[in-house]
């Protein structure tokens, strides 16, 4: 667990299955607080979150327990809350009343969604209502995908029906379409001389130091693209950590800059003591496609959600 983005998938699973931050701090052997802050930076990542109380009984919001089933920690149908266990007397009185056996209900119709975890905040209200229409259909996350080939493997071999990626520009030789795009904005301490001054040229960025998420985070990858696209050329990455609580006290010391779009830039934006730079011209946008798996019309219902994601 050397990387923090690791760590806080891991210390999530733990929470998930231990009930709350002081039980999964037992078990861990660190400290409560520590705990908390990396789900706190998890979320800050995500953009969603997890838990309702994270420092009370860990219930896990409808975010929260998509994001364990699309990890694997619960299985689809388990039952959350869990009901409180049967008084002993009760079950006994309960296995002398003859037990009539109900109809079974027709499979749910299983459509895998993938996405990168931020973007799955985005229509979550939607999924819920879809489900909540459709009661014959059932979704589920598969959240590893970030890029359009990571999104075209997964359609094309059916681990997914629909597939939502970051991109640039529409990728040749892969039907997608257009969903919306998010600016991707610089960020520094508000005490940095980039951060006082009226506009930030490309010479200027390319003078300073840069914080930058870990190479193996898929948000870098088109981050470290658009920067190129908008020809920044940045210094090597003083600080390379998806530990958001890091990267936030090193940008108020005033290390360096960051690049973010999305949940996360909106939150950096709304931070005290952090300050969105003045560029004298804009970055690429990140555009978020959606694209459906060549086998969507055996699934009606594929394509009824992909079109209500767009309403």
């Amino acid at each position: 667990m050397n990387s923090p983005s690791l760590r806080q998938l891991d210390i999530f699973a733990q929470m998930v299955a231990a009930g709350s931050a002081r039980r999964c701090a037992a078990d861990l052997g660190i400290g409560v607080d520590l705990v908390l802050r990396d789900i706190a930076s998890l979320e800050m990542r995500l953009g969603y979150r997890l838990f309702d109380d994270p420092e009370g009984d860990a219930r896990l919001t409808p975010a929260g327990r998509k994001t364990a089933q699309a990890m694997t920690l619960l299985d689809q149908d388990a039952p959350f809350p869990e009901s409180e266990p049967v008084p002993e007397a009760a079950s006994e009185a309960a296995s002398a009343t003859p037990i009539i056996a109900a109809p079974e209900a027709p499979p749910r119709k299983t459509i895998v969604l993938a996405a990168p975890a931020p973007i799955f905040g985005h229509f979550l209200d939607a999924l819920t209502a879809f489900e909540a229409a459709n009661e014959d259909i059932a979704i589920t996350l598969d959240l590893r995908v970030q890029t359009a080939q990571q999104a075209m493997a997964a359609l094309a071999s059916g681990r997914a029906d629909i597939a939502y990626f970051y991109a640039l520009e529409e990728p040749a030789g892969f039907a997608s379409r257009y969903g919306w795009s998010e600016p991707l904005n610089l960020y520094a301490g508000s005490d940095h001389e980039l951060a006082r001054a009226d506009y930030v040229s490309r010479d200027a960025l390319a003078m300073t130091p840069m914080l930058t998420m870990e190479p193996q985070n898929g948000m870098r990858d088109i981050i470290d693209a658009a920067l190129a696209k908008g020809r920044v050329r940045a210094l090597p990455a003083l600080l390379e950590s998806d530990n958001m609580f890091e990267i936030i006290a090193a940008l108020r010391d005033g290390a360096g800059y960051f690049a973010a779009f999305g949940s996360l830039a909106r939150d950096l934006g709304r931070m005290g003591g952090i300050r969105r730079l003045a560029l004298d011209m804009p970055l690429p946008a990140i555009e978020i496609r959606q694209a459906i798996a060549p086998r969507a019309m055996e699934k009606p219902a594929v394509e009824a959600l992909a079109e209500f994601l767009f309403l």
